[in-house]
């Protein structure tokens, strides 16, 4: 039997991990982008002790206060829409009940008697919190970080249209120079139509943006099994920018969902897109760890082009389903 070319084992490293996406990517939820959704709690301190509260507004008809239920500290009560604080304040522990099942974090906004505001959050990683009172200055800024940090790479994971695009990547050009100025041209790309999309300078509806990402994993599968010298061979970097800025537009969607705490904003955005890129990081290190036992395996190189078949079919349905709902 003829031992497998250098370049077919390279492209075999991927293997591994591919098969274990296409599996997971037959869920019920493929043929959607990964949605993420946070709900948030407004509190404002009326006299000592003496807070009103309720829920933002939540993104389809169904109240928030059906799927969540906070847990004041120790001492407070709570009547309707407001709550009673013993004399030392709003102290101790506040968790809130059914986060990660409808909602995947919750965003407790506090302003004390003084004016001062306070962000605490909460997610299934983190289930509670611990306050302080309106001397509480160590928290805010921290908790913003923290959480949207955790929903960017929660959703590059959970997303698993945007890592078969990565991975196609790395089939096409392999563990080299190379593709570090891909992934680079790709991150650029889909920051830039992140940020401006969030903070609304760019404005396109989710359908045809869902149904283009889909279609670019098409492409890129194709591409990886040509072996002609085409464009996308020569130039990776720009096709991957040029894709790449409507993936951005895929995850500013999902941060829509999720919203931005309007004290925060450009922290909020930073962190979630850092998140994204630790996600897509882990991604290729997980690639890397997980297919490099096989590079010295006779049979590795004659199952690139199943898999690659896998992933180019498997977006192509996703690419029908997502037309015929933009059309129809």
């Amino acid at each position: 039997m003829r031992a497998p070319t250098a370049h077919a084992l390279q492209h075999m490293r991927w293997l591994l991990l591919l098969l274990l996406m296409a599996l997971a990517s037959f869920a019920p939820r493929s043929a959607a982008a990964h949605e993420l959704t946070m709900a948030e709690l407004k509190m404002r301190e009326t006299s000592k002790g003496q807070f009103l509260w309720h829920w933002g507004p939540s993104s389809d008809a169904t109240p928030i206060a059906e799927d969540l239920t906070p847990r004041w500290p120790d001492g407070c009560r709570a009547e309707s829409q407001s709550l009673r604080c013993p004399a030392a304040g709003m102290v101790g522990t506040l968790s809130v009940d059914g986060i990660g099942e409808r909602y995947s974090a919750a965003m407790v906004r506090i302003t004390w008697l003084d004016g001062r505001s306070r962000v605490y959050a909460i997610t299934a990683a983190q289930p509670s919190v611990q306050l302080y009172g309106a001397v509480d200055d160590r928290r805010g800024r921290g908790e913003i970080v923290k959480a949207y940090t955790v929903l960017g790479i929660e959703h590059i994971l959970g997303g698993i249209d945007h890592l078969l695009f990565v991975v196609c990547l790395l089939f096409l050009v392999g563990f080299n120079r190379r593709l570090v100025w891909t992934i680079t041209a790709f991150t650029a790309a889909h920051s830039l139509t992140l940020i401006g999309s969030s903070l609304g300078w760019l404005t396109l509806r989710s359908g045809p943006v869902e149904a283009v990402i889909a279609l670019s994993i098409v492409l890129m599968a194709a591409e990886a099994l040509r072996r002609q010298d085409t464009l996308t061979r020569r130039l990776p970097a720009l096709v991957a920018f040029v894709f790449g800025l409507m993936h951005g537009l895929g995850f500013a969607g999902a941060l829509k969902d999720i919203g931005l705490p309007e004290n925060h904003l450009p922290l909020a955005l930073l962190t979630f897109n850092v998140g994204v890129e630790l996600g897509q990081l882990l991604t290729v290190l997980a690639a890397y760890a997980l297919t490099r036992p096989l590079v010295r395996q006779r049979w590795a190189g004659a199952l690139n082009k199943p898999v690659l078949y896998v992933i180019g079919v498997l977006a192509a349905y996703w690419s029908w389903l997502r037309v015929a709902a933009v059309a129809f």
